[in-house]
């Protein structure tokens, strides 16, 4: 068994999904079948599809913590052409900062929490618990690394890990949450629109409900400055999770479009609104 194939199962262990990565530290490419996603995509990418390859194919999607598939003859010569392993944060529940040069770990010190932190080549891995959208460059020489998005694994790194911060979610909005010059875009209903009839499988009692996303609906106008975006992937997220263990339907599609509503309201561009209101449903699922 290769040091990567070994490191992988005991990372699959402590269920953080992985995968390998070939020279360059980047993920082997798709098979025939899958290149150019011609097999449509594995479930749970951005666009879904319908692909069951066996193979180490779509990338951080490869990503598992299924001990048979990653010791599967399919994933053998995979495994010893790696040069690194790779997991998949988000999948993990966690949220990396990718500080790749010394001013961005500076910056860090200066302007985020403290957590566990992980050395790297060039800089450090700041390591959160909670998920959030990835993006690249959100600011020199930092990258934002969570849900549809993998990271090298670099060891355990040191210094505890705690939970996901404000100013960190801020990252990837900062500059799609200013609010409109010509006044808001729209006004969201005095009342939340979600009702019973439309969660005919959902275990929770109308007013639950209702009161729970109007406190998240005013969590997201309290955000008018800045951050309204994040705030709304945050509280989909949330109500998403209150939902795991209904049998559904729970209409959860009218609750995220009221948050995509009062997101608009407050200068948050709808695309991006509703980007982060759909990433925060599924993030929690």
């Amino acid at each position: 068994m290769s040091t990567h194939l070994s490191t992988a199962l005991t990372l699959a262990s402590r269920s953080v999904p992985v995968l390998p990565l070939r020279v360059g530290k980047v993920p082997f490419g798709n098979c025939p079948a899958c290149r150019d996603n011609a097999c449509g995509g594995r479930p749970n990418m951005k666009t879904p599809g319908p692909c069951e390859c066996p193979r180490p194919c779509h990338a951080w999607a490869a990503a598992t913590t299924d001990p048979a598939t990653l010791t599967a003859r399919s994933w053998a010569t995979a495994w010893v052409q790696a040069q690194a392993v790779a997991y998949h944060p988000g999948g993990a529940g966690l949220t990396v900062v990718d500080l790749d040069d010394r001013d961005a770990v500076t910056w860090a010190r200066r302007s985020l929490p403290a957590t566990r932190v992980v050395a790297t080549t060039r800089g450090e891995h700041w390591i959160y618990r909670g998920v959030m959208p990835s993006a690249n460059r959100v600011r020199p020489g930092v990258d934002v690394k969570a849900a549809l998005s993998y990271a090298r694994w670099l060891g355990p790194g040191t210094g505890t890990m705690t939970v996901l911060p404000d100013v960190v979610r801020g990252l990837v909005v900062k500059e799609e949450t200013t609010s409109p010059g010509g006044g808001v875009v729209s006004s969201p209903p005095d009342r939340a629109a979600w009702e019973h009839r439309v969660a005919t499988g959902c275990r929770h009692t109308e007013r639950y409900v209702r009161t729970g996303l109007e406190r998240g609906l005013a969590l997201v106008r309290a955000r008018r400055e800045s951050g309204a975006g994040s705030q709304a992937f945050g509280v989909a997220q949330f109500i998403a999770r209150q939902h795991a263990n209904c049998p559904g339907p729970c209409g959860l599609d009218v609750l995220g479009q009221q948050l995509i509503t009062t997101a608009v309201s407050v200068g948050v561009p709808e695309p991006y609104a509703a980007r982060a209101v759909t990433n925060g449903l599924a993030g929690a699922a």
